[in-house]
């Protein structure tokens, strides 16, 4: 990002992670798609990457983020690698959806 671009437009990391944390929950099934507004059925390989994107971003940011930073990054790894394990044991049905702010 260049230095004279406004910073009201520019994106905070927690709206990233929060942005792919959503994004993990459209193919968990567990929100309306943005674009369609319809709820679709699960795609597990696609959160998994979801996953797998986050927690490659964790890495690559480690001693680089603020404490908030740090611990949004982490509760939210933690709740979607647990709505990961229920889904894949089938138990999606029961397990309680995942609220994104």
């Amino acid at each position: 990002m260049s230095s004279d671009q406004p910073e009201s437009s520019a994106i905070s990391f927690a709206a990233f992670v929060l942005s792919l944390a959503h994004t993990a929950a459209v193919h968990f099934g567990d929100v309306d798609d943005p674009v369609t507004g319809v709820r679709g059925e699960p795609n597990l390989p696609a959160a998994q990457q979801m996953i797998e994107i986050l927690s490659l971003l964790e890495v690559k940011t480690r001693g680089n983020l603020t404490a908030e930073e740090r611990q949004l990054l982490e509760q939210i790894l933690y709740e979607l690698r647990l709505r990961f394990v229920d889904a894949s044991a089938g138990t999606a049905a029961d397990a309680p959806r995942i609220i994104i702010p």
